[in-house]
């Protein structure tokens, strides 16, 4: 779907950039970048990832660019914690977006976890905020520094968070997993990763990773029973972090 956004903007300036944090590498998402066939997947996604039904019809293969961080350098710079995340950076290379949600709302807690089916006033919360996200993007698109949804520097640097000594630690211990695994020493690349996860539990990204390593589960959904135990562990606490859009003037 982001496809149909992006053939909407780009003839206005937008590039969009896909980033798949992955050390399963193109075993783990190729088929999820480039389906055969856009219309064998499930509408239940659209559901569940908040897609209207009039940007769901133009669903279709990207034609923007799609690379795999199996090292999560990306997310590592950035600071993401979760995907999808998504970060709005102007020509002048300015983040004016710090890594949000890009329009993802919280729906893993309210799921049915057998069949991902997803409440009817959920469905439309979800959808509102993917629409609002979108028209976010669309308005700062159109109208550049001028749009409130573009956040001045100080903002931005209040909304970002540098990284402190676990996140330094935790993301060593990702670099030796990823050159264990890719030696084939399986059960040491595990251990890494379940370090870092201890040093930075609220990074979902290191922690599916982290379970996701065994050959049968590489390119899977991540929906087995150690998920849910650590959906479950959050308590309270959000699983995704829903975007901020309110306008800054």
């Amino acid at each position: 779907m982001w496809q149909a956004v992006y053939a909407e903007l780009k003839n206005q300036g937008l590039e969009i950039i896909a980033v798949a944090l992955d050390t399963g590498g193109r075993a783990a998402v190729e088929a999820k970048i480039r389906a055969a066939d856009c219309q064998e997947r499930p509408e239940m996604l659209a559901r569940l990832m908040g897609w209207s039904p009039e940007l769901w019809a133009k669903q279709a293969p990207p034609t923007y660019p799609c690379l795999i961080d199996e090292n999560h350098v990306v997310a590592d710079l950035y600071g993401m914690v979760n995907v999808p995340q998504g970060v709005w950076i102007d020509e002048q290379g300015r983040i004016v977006r710090p890594p949000e949600s890009a329009g993802t709302a919280d729906m893993v807690k309210v799921m049915n976890r057998e069949t991902f089916e997803i409440p009817e006033p959920d469905v439309q919360r979800g959808m509102a905020l993917r629409d609002a996200y979108v028209n976010a993007l669309r308005d700062w698109v159109r109208r550049g520094t001028a749009s409130p949804y573009a956040l001045p520097p100080e903002e931005v640097r209040k909304r970002l968070r540098g990284p402190a000594r676990n996140d330094v630690l935790a993301a060593t211990h990702v670099r030796l997993g990823r050159h264990l695994f890719a030696q084939g020493a399986l059960a040491r690349a595990k251990h890494h990763f379940d370090a870092a996860v201890q040093l930075c539990p609220e990074k979902w990204n290191y922690r599916r990773q982290a379970m996701m390593l065994d050959p049968g589960s590489i390119g899977e959904l991540n929906a087995g029973p150690g998920f849910w135990a650590a959906v479950d562990a959050l308590g309270d606490a959000p699983f995704y972090l829903e975007p901020d859009l309110a306008p800054v003037s």
